[in-house]
């Protein structure tokens, strides 16, 4: 009743927005994750890896006896971490471990009866090992296909191959389709992000689809599991008897140690990783050229002030000799001023000297300038 009658209309419409807009932040069930929320935790781990691979550079460059091996096999090795990693927090917090960084846990899409809820009990064994295979296998496939397609193309540039080469006639095909195909993949991943805005899919990725899994956000039921089921992980060892528990145990605490320092390591280290890829990304190389680029150097220092040198007169076409437009422009390597070439070449001819600067000159220092009307 308060609202003027001309108001109410742009009332109800800015109210419409503001529901529109928290829906794309929020969601209609509580523990539906937002968008911002499934994006931010893709991106992390395609931040980590080019993070690493500079790393992997930079020992290799310093010491390629060494540490050569680790940037020649650096997708493998990577690939070797990322499933120990993975391996790691889907087995104990249901969810890989950008996911778990933000606080979400994927749950099996036909667990109707809830058996598989809380985090603690961990995915059914089907979407379990799914779920590893697409998290580290699509992306490993996916580097050595953008890798190869990198090396067909610099093949196809430089290499020398008969024209009727039917091997030619193939990955010349297979580059031309490449873009098509990439296009198509990305394509599919953002129809799959708009239907997960709208509310049409329970996931904002293919690949969870493929899984069979969705993400949610972790309850303080889920924490205060997860809690519990560390605690009692921890209390339950008991010292193994014979050899082979003994080696059994060695190897699952070995691998559980490395998995828990590169979780560590990634989650204390995740702002420097991340700075590193801003850093080193194409899109802010202009930037940081600019950041870090050298200074112009200021002209020379007027070295002979009282002795009647000649000053710099405030026009730049005007020399500073006759102090007239210059003609037959005439440069001094020596200090990089010009000036007019009859000036300045009886100047340096008695004096020896540059006429601002008093830097010691001779005749072979004078550069003609040319330009296009001249």
């Amino acid at each position: 009743p308060g609202v003027p009658r001309g108001r109410s209309g742009s009332f109800c419409a800015e109210e419409a927005m503001a529901e529109h807009g928290a829906h794309l932040t929020a969601s209609a069930r509580a523990d539906r994750p937002s968008i911002f929320e499934v994006v931010a935790q893709d991106s992390l781990m395609s931040a980590v890896r080019p993070a690493l691979q500079h790393v992997a550079k930079v020992l290799a460059e310093s010491n390629p006896g060494r540490y050569g091996f680790v940037w020649r096999w650096f997708d493998e090795l990577y690939t070797l971490l990322d499933l120990l990693l993975q391996q790691h927090f889907l087995s104990r917090c249901s969810a890989s471990f950008s996911e778990n960084f933000y606080g979400l846990k994927r749950i099996a899409v036909g667990d109707s009866r809830g058996l598989h809820q809380l985090a603690s009990a961990g995915l059914p064994k089907k979407q379990h090992w799914k779920s590893l295979l697409l998290l580290v296998l699509v992306p490993y496939l996916k580097t050595r296909l953008e890798k190869l397609v990198s090396s067909l193309r610099e093949e196809d540039e430089y290499s020398i191959h008969p024209p009727s080469s039917s091997w030619k006639r193939f990955y010349r095909a297979f580059l031309a389709a490449y873009p098509f195909v990439n296009m198509a993949w990305e394509g599919w991943f953002l129809s799959q992000q708009l239907c997960y805005i709208l509310g049409k899919a329970q996931h904002h990725s293919p690949l969870l689809g493929l899984a069979g899994v969705r993400l949610a956000r972790l309850t303080a039921e889920d924490i205060q599991a997860l809690e519990q089921k560390l605690a009692a992980v921890t209390a339950s060892q008991q010292p193994a008897h014979s050899i082979k528990e003994q080696v059994q145990s060695a190897v699952k605490k070995a691998l559980g140690g490395v998995a828990l320092s590169l979780s560590t390591s990634l989650s204390v280290g995740m702002f420097f990783l991340q700075f590193l890829d801003w850093w080193y990304s194409s899109e802010n190389q202009e930037t940081i050229k600019s950041l870090t680029a050298l200074p112009t150097p200021p002209p020379p220092v007027h070295l002979d002030h009282g002795t009647g040198s000649s000053l710099l007169p405030k026009l730049k076409t005007v020399c500073p000799l006759c102090h007239k437009i210059r003609a037959n422009d005439t440069v001094l390597s020596t200090s990089g001023f010009v000036f007019c070439y009859r000036c300045v070449y009886t100047y340096v001819k008695n004096h020896q000297r540059c006429p601002i600067t008093g830097y010691a000159t001779e005749l072979q220092h004078l550069v003609k300038l040319y330009s296009p009307e001249s």
